[in-house]
Protein backbone atom coordinates (compact mmCIF):
# COMPACT_ATOMS: atom_id res chain seq x y z
CA UNK A 1 0.00 0.00 0.00
CA UNK A 2 3.15 2.33 0.72
CA UNK A 3 4.61 2.01 -2.59
CA UNK A 4 1.30 2.41 -4.65
CA UNK A 5 0.67 5.56 -2.76
CA UNK A 6 3.78 8.21 -2.14
CA UNK A 7 1.80 10.42 0.06
CA UNK A 8 1.87 7.57 3.01
CA UNK A 9 4.48 5.70 4.17
CA UNK A 10 5.52 2.61 5.19
CA UNK A 11 5.87 3.61 9.10
CA UNK A 12 3.07 5.55 9.57
CA UNK A 13 0.89 2.40 8.22
CA UNK A 14 2.79 -0.06 10.25
CA UNK A 15 1.92 2.49 13.24
CA UNK A 16 -1.68 2.74 12.38
CA UNK A 17 -2.13 -1.36 12.09
CA UNK A 18 0.28 -2.11 15.24
CA UNK A 19 -1.24 0.58 17.51
CA UNK A 20 -3.51 3.00 16.08
CA UNK A 21 -6.88 3.69 18.16
CA UNK A 22 -9.62 1.82 15.75
CA UNK A 23 -11.74 -1.12 16.84
CA UNK A 24 -11.24 -4.63 15.10
CA UNK A 25 -14.07 -6.46 15.25
CA UNK A 26 -16.45 -4.29 12.48
CA UNK A 27 -13.55 -5.77 10.27
CA UNK A 28 -13.89 -8.80 11.51
CA UNK A 29 -17.51 -9.17 11.36
CA UNK A 30 -16.94 -8.18 8.11
CA UNK A 31 -14.87 -10.85 6.96
CA UNK A 32 -16.92 -13.61 8.06
CA UNK A 33 -20.22 -12.00 6.09
CA UNK A 34 -17.55 -12.24 2.84
CA UNK A 35 -16.36 -15.93 3.88
CA UNK A 36 -19.56 -16.70 3.93
CA UNK A 37 -21.07 -15.24 1.24
CA UNK A 38 -18.06 -16.72 -1.02
CA UNK A 39 -17.66 -20.03 0.11
CA UNK A 40 -20.06 -20.99 2.69
CA UNK A 41 -22.82 -23.18 3.03
CA UNK A 42 -24.00 -26.83 4.13
CA UNK A 43 -21.15 -28.41 1.65
CA UNK A 44 -18.90 -26.13 2.93
CA UNK A 45 -15.80 -27.12 5.65
CA UNK A 46 -14.47 -25.21 8.79
CA UNK A 47 -10.40 -26.64 9.35
CA UNK A 48 -9.20 -26.25 12.28
CA UNK A 49 -5.27 -26.01 11.73
CA UNK A 50 -2.44 -24.32 13.35
CA UNK A 51 0.62 -22.17 11.94
CA UNK A 52 4.16 -21.30 13.01
CA UNK A 53 5.73 -17.47 12.96
CA UNK A 54 9.34 -18.63 13.12
CA UNK A 55 10.99 -15.21 15.25
CA UNK A 56 13.88 -14.39 16.87
CA UNK A 57 14.24 -12.99 20.32
CA UNK A 58 12.24 -13.44 23.36
CA UNK A 59 10.33 -10.25 23.25
CA UNK A 60 7.29 -10.42 20.82
CA UNK A 61 4.19 -11.72 22.10
CA UNK A 62 3.74 -15.64 22.55
CA UNK A 63 7.55 -16.44 21.20
CA UNK A 64 8.97 -19.38 22.54
CA UNK A 65 10.61 -23.06 21.32
CA UNK A 66 8.04 -24.99 20.59
CA UNK A 67 6.87 -27.10 17.40
CA UNK A 68 7.18 -25.07 13.95
CA UNK A 69 5.35 -27.11 10.95
CA UNK A 70 7.31 -24.84 8.85
CA UNK A 71 10.52 -26.00 9.56
CA UNK A 72 9.64 -29.93 10.89
CA UNK A 73 11.19 -29.29 13.98
CA UNK A 74 11.26 -27.41 17.51
CA UNK A 75 12.22 -23.57 16.86
CA UNK A 76 11.58 -20.05 18.84
CA UNK A 77 8.20 -19.11 16.85
CA UNK A 78 4.75 -18.17 18.09
CA UNK A 79 2.40 -20.67 16.96
CA UNK A 80 -1.39 -19.50 15.98
CA UNK A 81 -4.49 -21.37 15.89
CA UNK A 82 -6.28 -21.07 12.02
CA UNK A 83 -9.59 -21.70 11.55
CA UNK A 84 -10.16 -21.76 7.44
CA UNK A 85 -13.91 -22.16 5.93
CA UNK A 86 -13.00 -23.68 2.29
CA UNK A 87 -15.83 -24.90 -0.69
CA UNK A 88 -13.92 -27.39 -3.15
CA UNK A 89 -10.63 -26.40 -3.36
CA UNK A 90 -10.77 -22.45 -2.15
CA UNK A 91 -10.10 -21.47 1.05
CA UNK A 92 -10.63 -18.45 3.00
CA UNK A 93 -8.77 -18.04 6.18
CA UNK A 94 -11.38 -16.70 9.11
CA UNK A 95 -9.23 -17.11 12.26
CA UNK A 96 -5.97 -16.62 13.20
CA UNK A 97 -5.38 -16.43 17.49
CA UNK A 98 -2.39 -16.82 18.87
CA UNK A 99 -1.17 -19.38 21.75
CA UNK A 100 0.60 -18.11 24.68
CA UNK A 101 2.68 -21.74 25.97
CA UNK A 102 3.05 -21.54 29.77
CA UNK A 103 6.56 -19.64 29.83
CA UNK A 104 4.24 -16.63 28.74
CA UNK A 105 1.36 -17.45 31.35
CA UNK A 106 3.40 -17.59 34.07
CA UNK A 107 5.47 -14.20 33.64
CA UNK A 108 3.15 -10.91 34.07
CA UNK A 109 6.09 -8.67 33.14
CA UNK A 110 6.55 -9.89 29.69
CA UNK A 111 2.66 -10.23 29.26
CA UNK A 112 2.07 -6.55 30.60
CA UNK A 113 5.35 -5.29 28.21
CA UNK A 114 3.42 -7.18 25.03
CA UNK A 115 -0.04 -6.04 25.94
CA UNK A 116 -1.54 -9.06 26.31
CA UNK A 117 -5.59 -8.14 27.37
CA UNK A 118 -6.24 -9.18 30.67
CA UNK A 119 -9.03 -11.78 29.78
CA UNK A 120 -5.98 -13.81 27.55
CA UNK A 121 -4.12 -14.30 30.27
CA UNK A 122 -5.45 -17.75 31.10
CA UNK A 123 -3.57 -20.60 29.86
CA UNK A 124 -5.54 -22.36 26.88
CA UNK A 125 -4.55 -25.15 25.17
CA UNK A 126 -5.29 -25.17 21.10
CA UNK A 127 -7.74 -27.60 20.97
CA UNK A 128 -9.76 -24.97 23.66
CA UNK A 129 -8.62 -21.91 21.60
CA UNK A 130 -10.08 -23.42 18.58
CA UNK A 131 -13.30 -24.29 20.46
CA UNK A 132 -14.00 -20.98 21.46
CA UNK A 133 -12.84 -19.84 17.62
CA UNK A 134 -15.59 -22.04 16.37
CA UNK A 135 -18.30 -20.70 18.72
CA UNK A 136 -17.05 -16.87 17.16
CA UNK A 137 -17.60 -17.98 13.58
CA UNK A 138 -21.21 -19.22 14.41
CA UNK A 139 -22.42 -16.83 15.94
CA UNK A 140 -21.21 -14.66 13.03
CA UNK A 141 -23.53 -16.64 10.89
CA UNK A 142 -20.59 -18.47 8.93
CA UNK A 143 -22.63 -22.04 7.22
CA UNK A 144 -21.00 -25.29 6.97
CA UNK A 145 -21.31 -28.76 7.17
CA UNK A 146 -18.11 -30.92 8.78
CA UNK A 147 -15.08 -29.60 10.87
CA UNK A 148 -12.23 -31.38 10.06
CA UNK A 149 -9.01 -31.45 11.91
CA UNK A 150 -5.74 -33.35 12.57
CA UNK A 151 -4.49 -35.25 15.02
CA UNK A 152 -2.78 -32.19 17.01
CA UNK A 153 -6.57 -31.46 17.79
CA UNK A 154 -8.43 -34.94 16.92
CA UNK A 155 -6.34 -36.52 19.98
CA UNK A 156 -8.37 -34.50 22.46
CA UNK A 157 -11.05 -36.03 23.93
CA UNK A 158 -12.57 -32.99 25.27
CA UNK A 159 -12.25 -31.04 21.92
CA UNK A 160 -14.33 -34.18 19.92
CA UNK A 161 -16.81 -34.29 23.03
CA UNK A 162 -16.94 -30.53 22.66
CA UNK A 163 -17.78 -30.90 18.80
CA UNK A 164 -20.09 -33.57 19.66
CA UNK A 165 -22.10 -31.51 22.06
CA UNK A 166 -22.78 -27.93 19.77
CA UNK A 167 -24.26 -30.97 17.42
CA UNK A 168 -21.10 -30.40 15.36
CA UNK A 169 -20.34 -33.48 12.50
CA UNK A 170 -16.61 -33.92 12.50
CA UNK A 171 -13.51 -35.73 11.09
CA UNK A 172 -9.88 -35.86 12.92
CA UNK A 173 -7.00 -37.48 13.01
CA UNK A 174 -5.72 -39.77 15.33
CA UNK A 175 -2.72 -41.45 16.43
CA UNK A 176 -2.52 -45.12 15.68
CA UNK A 177 -2.07 -45.83 19.73
CA UNK A 178 -5.61 -44.51 20.43
CA UNK A 179 -8.15 -46.89 22.14
CA UNK A 180 -11.47 -47.82 21.18
CA UNK A 181 -14.08 -50.80 21.74
CA UNK A 182 -16.10 -52.64 18.99
CA UNK A 183 -19.49 -50.87 18.96
CA UNK A 184 -20.96 -53.61 19.69
CA UNK A 185 -19.24 -53.37 23.52
CA UNK A 186 -21.96 -54.08 26.41
CA UNK A 187 -21.80 -52.89 29.96
CA UNK A 188 -21.77 -55.60 32.44
CA UNK A 189 -21.10 -56.05 36.45
CA UNK A 190 -18.28 -58.17 36.96
CA UNK A 191 -18.80 -61.51 38.67
CA UNK A 192 -17.61 -61.36 42.11
CA UNK A 193 -15.80 -63.93 43.66
CA UNK A 194 -15.85 -63.25 47.63
CA UNK A 195 -16.61 -59.66 49.28
CA UNK A 196 -18.92 -57.23 48.58
CA UNK A 197 -20.48 -57.13 44.82
CA UNK A 198 -19.64 -54.98 42.42
CA UNK A 199 -21.86 -51.62 41.73
CA UNK A 200 -20.64 -50.23 38.76
CA UNK A 201 -20.90 -51.83 35.16
CA UNK A 202 -17.68 -52.60 33.61
CA UNK A 203 -16.84 -53.23 29.26
CA UNK A 204 -17.49 -57.07 28.38
CA UNK A 205 -14.44 -56.57 25.98
CA UNK A 206 -11.04 -54.80 26.45
CA UNK A 207 -10.37 -51.66 24.81
CA UNK A 208 -7.65 -52.34 21.68
CA UNK A 209 -5.66 -49.65 19.63
CA UNK A 210 -6.82 -48.06 16.63
CA UNK A 211 -3.62 -49.84 14.77
CA UNK A 212 -5.01 -53.59 16.14
CA UNK A 213 -8.52 -52.64 15.52
CA UNK A 214 -7.79 -52.16 11.75
CA UNK A 215 -5.17 -54.89 11.34
CA UNK A 216 -6.86 -57.40 9.23
CA UNK A 217 -8.81 -54.73 7.51
CA UNK A 218 -10.00 -55.44 4.06
CA UNK A 219 -7.98 -52.36 2.34
CA UNK A 220 -9.90 -50.78 -0.57
CA UNK A 221 -8.45 -48.41 -3.53
CA UNK A 222 -10.53 -45.15 -3.14
CA UNK A 223 -10.34 -42.09 -5.16
CA UNK A 224 -11.15 -39.00 -3.52
CA UNK A 225 -10.36 -36.53 -6.47
CA UNK A 226 -8.69 -35.33 -9.64
CA UNK A 227 -5.03 -34.09 -9.27
CA UNK A 228 -2.55 -32.15 -11.75
CA UNK A 229 -1.18 -35.30 -12.19
CA UNK A 230 -4.47 -38.32 -12.37
CA UNK A 231 -6.53 -39.64 -9.54
CA UNK A 232 -5.47 -39.13 -6.22
CA UNK A 233 -5.94 -42.31 -4.60
CA UNK A 234 -4.88 -44.34 -1.27
CA UNK A 235 -6.18 -47.83 -0.12
CA UNK A 236 -8.70 -47.22 2.78
CA UNK A 237 -11.22 -49.13 5.49
CA UNK A 238 -13.41 -47.80 7.78
CA UNK A 239 -14.85 -49.55 11.02
CA UNK A 240 -17.60 -48.38 13.73
CA UNK A 241 -16.28 -48.18 16.92
CA UNK A 242 -16.77 -46.88 20.17
CA UNK A 243 -14.36 -44.46 20.87
CA UNK A 244 -12.15 -45.18 24.76
CA UNK A 245 -12.56 -41.55 26.08
CA UNK A 246 -15.45 -41.65 28.59
CA UNK A 247 -14.96 -41.68 32.41
CA UNK A 248 -12.29 -43.41 33.93
CA UNK A 249 -13.22 -47.00 35.79
CA UNK A 250 -11.06 -49.32 38.00
CA UNK A 251 -11.57 -52.62 35.56
CA UNK A 252 -10.02 -55.98 37.17
CA UNK A 253 -6.15 -55.93 37.38
CA UNK A 254 -5.94 -52.99 34.51
CA UNK A 255 -6.34 -50.46 37.07
CA UNK A 256 -8.36 -47.14 35.84
CA UNK A 257 -9.65 -47.25 32.28
CA UNK A 258 -11.74 -45.09 29.71
CA UNK A 259 -15.36 -46.31 29.53
CA UNK A 260 -16.76 -46.81 25.78
CA UNK A 261 -17.82 -43.05 24.70
CA UNK A 262 -19.46 -41.87 21.92
CA UNK A 263 -20.21 -44.54 18.42
CA UNK A 264 -18.01 -43.62 15.40
CA UNK A 265 -16.19 -44.24 12.45
CA UNK A 266 -12.61 -45.50 12.93
CA UNK A 267 -10.99 -45.18 9.49
CA UNK A 268 -7.45 -46.24 8.31
CA UNK A 269 -5.22 -44.73 5.17
CA UNK A 270 -2.80 -47.28 3.82
CA UNK A 271 -0.56 -44.76 1.23
CA UNK A 272 1.00 -46.04 -1.29
CA UNK A 273 4.41 -45.14 0.89
CA UNK A 274 3.45 -47.60 2.82
CA UNK A 275 2.84 -45.46 5.77
CA UNK A 276 -0.41 -45.94 7.90
CA UNK A 277 -3.12 -42.97 9.31
CA UNK A 278 -5.89 -43.24 11.15
CA UNK A 279 -8.97 -40.87 11.83
CA UNK A 280 -12.68 -40.53 13.91
CA UNK A 281 -15.44 -39.32 12.16
CA UNK A 282 -19.04 -39.12 13.55
CA UNK A 283 -20.42 -38.81 10.13
CA UNK A 284 -23.50 -41.16 10.31
CA UNK A 285 -23.24 -45.17 9.79
CA UNK A 286 -24.18 -45.56 6.56
CA UNK A 287 -21.29 -42.69 4.92
CA UNK A 288 -19.86 -44.57 2.11
CA UNK A 289 -16.29 -44.83 2.32
CA UNK A 290 -15.31 -42.48 -0.62
CA UNK A 291 -17.32 -39.74 1.58
CA UNK A 292 -15.12 -40.71 4.60
CA UNK A 293 -11.91 -40.21 2.45
CA UNK A 294 -12.84 -37.30 0.72
CA UNK A 295 -14.21 -35.33 4.02
CA UNK A 296 -10.13 -36.52 5.69
CA UNK A 297 -8.79 -35.08 2.45
CA UNK A 298 -10.25 -32.23 2.23
CA UNK A 299 -8.60 -30.73 5.49
CA UNK A 300 -4.83 -30.22 3.09
CA UNK A 301 -6.80 -27.17 1.21
CA UNK A 302 -6.07 -25.28 4.38
CA UNK A 303 -2.15 -25.42 4.11
CA UNK A 304 -2.30 -23.86 0.45
CA UNK A 305 -4.52 -20.48 2.47
CA UNK A 306 -1.12 -20.92 4.74
CA UNK A 307 1.32 -20.80 2.30
CA UNK A 308 -0.24 -17.81 0.27
CA UNK A 309 -0.51 -15.94 3.93
CA UNK A 310 2.95 -16.22 4.27
CA UNK A 311 4.44 -16.03 0.69
CA UNK A 312 2.48 -13.47 -0.88
CA UNK A 313 0.63 -11.35 1.92
CA UNK A 314 3.65 -11.21 4.37
CA UNK A 315 1.78 -13.01 7.12
CA UNK A 316 5.40 -13.76 9.17
CA UNK A 317 6.75 -10.47 8.28
CA UNK A 318 5.24 -8.47 10.89
CA UNK A 319 7.89 -6.51 12.83
CA UNK A 320 5.57 -5.57 16.19
CA UNK A 321 5.76 -7.29 19.35
CA UNK A 322 2.42 -6.63 20.97
CA UNK A 323 -0.61 -8.63 21.04
CA UNK A 324 -2.68 -6.65 19.49
CA UNK A 325 -0.67 -5.61 16.97
CA UNK A 326 0.09 -9.10 15.41
CA UNK A 327 -3.98 -9.80 15.41
CA UNK A 328 -4.83 -6.72 13.35
CA UNK A 329 -1.79 -7.72 11.30
CA UNK A 330 -2.99 -11.05 10.98
CA UNK A 331 -6.55 -9.73 10.45
CA UNK A 332 -5.03 -7.50 7.43
CA UNK A 333 -3.15 -10.49 5.74
CA UNK A 334 -6.96 -12.38 6.08
CA UNK A 335 -8.72 -9.61 4.53
CA UNK A 336 -6.57 -8.91 1.75
CA UNK A 337 -6.60 -13.15 0.98
CA UNK A 338 -10.60 -13.19 1.15
CA UNK A 339 -10.20 -10.03 -1.42
CA UNK A 340 -7.71 -12.53 -3.76
CA UNK A 341 -10.03 -15.19 -3.64
CA UNK A 342 -13.46 -13.15 -4.48
CA UNK A 343 -11.23 -12.19 -6.79
CA UNK A 344 -10.85 -15.93 -8.62
CA UNK A 345 -13.78 -16.63 -8.18
CA UNK A 346 -15.02 -13.81 -10.25
CA UNK A 347 -12.21 -15.36 -13.02
CA UNK A 348 -13.51 -18.71 -12.37
CA UNK A 349 -16.64 -17.80 -13.64
CA UNK A 350 -16.18 -15.65 -16.06
CA UNK A 351 -14.17 -17.95 -17.95
CA UNK A 352 -14.06 -21.22 -19.66
CA UNK A 353 -15.74 -23.66 -17.69
CA UNK A 354 -13.72 -26.17 -15.63
CA UNK A 355 -15.18 -29.52 -16.32
CA UNK A 356 -12.92 -31.33 -13.24
CA UNK A 357 -15.54 -32.50 -10.12
CA UNK A 358 -13.76 -32.41 -6.98
CA UNK A 359 -14.84 -35.83 -4.90
CA UNK A 360 -12.42 -34.10 -1.88
CA UNK A 361 -15.13 -31.64 -1.64
CA UNK A 362 -18.38 -34.07 -1.04
CA UNK A 363 -20.76 -32.23 0.86
CA UNK A 364 -21.00 -33.19 4.10
CA UNK A 365 -24.82 -32.10 4.14
CA UNK A 366 -25.18 -35.26 1.72
CA UNK A 367 -23.80 -37.48 4.21
CA UNK A 368 -25.65 -36.08 6.82
CA UNK A 369 -28.87 -36.24 5.17
CA UNK A 370 -29.44 -31.87 4.96
CA UNK A 371 -30.44 -30.19 1.85
CA UNK A 372 -27.14 -29.09 -0.61
CA UNK A 373 -27.17 -25.44 -0.60
CA UNK A 374 -28.41 -23.98 -3.83
CA UNK A 375 -26.36 -20.95 -4.68
CA UNK A 376 -23.74 -21.84 -6.99
CA UNK A 377 -20.33 -23.71 -6.44
CA UNK A 378 -17.24 -22.35 -6.09
CA UNK A 379 -15.10 -22.91 -8.84
CA UNK A 380 -12.82 -25.78 -8.75
CA UNK A 381 -9.71 -24.59 -9.73
CA UNK A 382 -8.33 -21.16 -8.87
CA UNK A 383 -6.97 -19.12 -11.78
CA UNK A 384 -3.90 -17.22 -11.26
CA UNK A 385 -4.47 -13.06 -10.65
CA UNK A 386 -3.57 -10.73 -12.94
CA UNK A 387 -1.18 -8.32 -12.31
CA UNK A 388 -3.23 -5.51 -11.48
CA UNK A 389 -5.18 -7.72 -8.66
CA UNK A 390 -1.35 -8.74 -7.15
CA UNK A 391 -0.19 -7.32 -4.30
Amino acid sequence: MAARDDAVSYDRLHHFVASGSWDAEPLEAALLAEADARVGGDDAWLIIDDTALPKKGRSSVGVAPQYAGVLGKNANCQALVSVTLARREVPVMIGLRLFLPESWISDPIRLDRARVPKARRDYRTKPEIALDEIDRVRGGGVRFGCVLADAGYGLSAPFRQGLSERGLTWAVGILYKQKVYPADVAMIFPVAGRGRPPQRHIPDVKSVTAQAMLADAGWQKVSWRKGTKGRLEARFDAVRVRVADGPTQRIHDMGAQHLPGEEVWIIGEHRSTGERKYYLSNLPADTPIKQLAGAIKARWVCEQAHQELKEELGLDHFEGRSWQGLHRHCLMCMIALAFLQSQRLKQGRGGKKNRRTSSAAEPASRATGNSPNTRKAAANAMPALSENHRI
